[in-house]
């Protein structure tokens, strides 16, 4: 039996265009009803026939739906709920896909008091966005956390769970603090340290003649990947979730101070040990079947 029969997805994006693209490849008999605040982007939907329909407002979008999925960025998660809550079935089930859950939750409810909210977070993606970006497989294999509240209708997260384990995704039930705080650290702060790294190398092009660039080496490349998210979405991210990452940011701040001191007084013990470690935890990843160990992470050198 499918979770859902009629299924709204607010912002096609990178997120959103791979549900619709996922629910028409594994359940194809559920309805699915999109919509983007972005005529142009409504506009690409409607020509590649992403959705059986797009809606031009969000509140028809949402008019019969059985489950509502927001997929834009976590900024916008309380005024795409209100944007609905004149128009959505009360016995809609509401969920989102999010990097914040503290916050979004709270936005969400506030907004729509009288829907059940399961908040969820695919913990998957590309560095590129748009309807065209997304693919029906991106979640394979990868982990969706959902952060409902203690007194969650428990049926409406089995729902939820269905729905994401037919997408291919492994379901995993976590409270919304401490999704935070995990996510802040394996996630969050990787790309705040990214988006770091690459500036300063942006603004050392001029000192060192291009050959930042000319001469990238494969770690570099990996964070100019990762600092080609999307900015909309990475910004409201760390607004959002604020207090862990800046409480893991201070834990490393006093791990790179701990570096500084190793390699100033040639502490080749204390490095050693570090860098064995940080191997074990890179083995255990791919162990999981979350990355790939073949060369250069799997990537064709066609």
């Amino acid at each position: 039996m499918l979770p859902f029969a009629r299924v709204t997805i607010l912002g096609l994006g990178l997120i959103g265009s791979s549900i619709a693209r996922g629910i028409r490849a594994t359940m194809p008999t559920v309805r699915v009803t999109g919509y983007d605040a972005d005529p142009a982007v409504r506009a690409r939907a409607r020509e590649i026939d992403l959705c059986d329909d797009i809606a031009d407002t969000a509140g028809t979008a949402a008019i019969d739906a059985d489950l509502v999925m927001l997929c834009v960025p976590v900024g916008a998660m309380g005024a795409a709920a209100q944007a609905i809550a004149a128009d959505v079935p009360a016995d809609a089930i509401i969920s989102d896909v999010g990097g914040a859950k503290v916050s979004v939750g709270t936005a969400i409810r506030e907004a729509l008091p009288n829907n059940v909210v399961v908040p969820g977070h695919p913990v998957a993606g590309t560095e590129h966005c748009g309807p065209d970006s997304g693919f029906a497989t991106l979640f394979k294999g990868r982990w969706c956390i959902l952060t409902p509240e203690g007194d969650t209708d428990p049926t409406a997260v089995m729902r939820v769970s269905a729905l994401w384990e037919k997408l291919g995704a492994q379901v995993e039930i976590m409270d919304a603090r401490h999704h935070d705080l995990v996510l802040a650290v394996t996630s969050h702060v990787p790309h705040l340290i990214a988006y770091s790294i690459v500036g300063t190398a942006s603004d050392l092009e001029e000192v060192t003649q291009s050959e930042v660039i000319k001469y990238s080496a494969g770690g570099f490349r990996d964070f100019t990947r990762i600092a080609a998210s999307d900015p909309t979405m990475w910004r409201d991210v760390f607004l959002n979730n604020r207090e862990a990452v800046l409480e893991i940011l201070q834990r490393l701040t006093e791990d790179v101070t701990m570096l500084q001191r190793a390699i100033r007084w040639g502490d080749g013990d204390a490095l050693f040990d570090l860098f064995t470690r940080t191997r074990a935890i890179r083995r255990s990843i791919i162990e999981q079947g979350q990355d790939d160990a073949r060369p250069d992470f799997g990537r064709s050198h066609e």
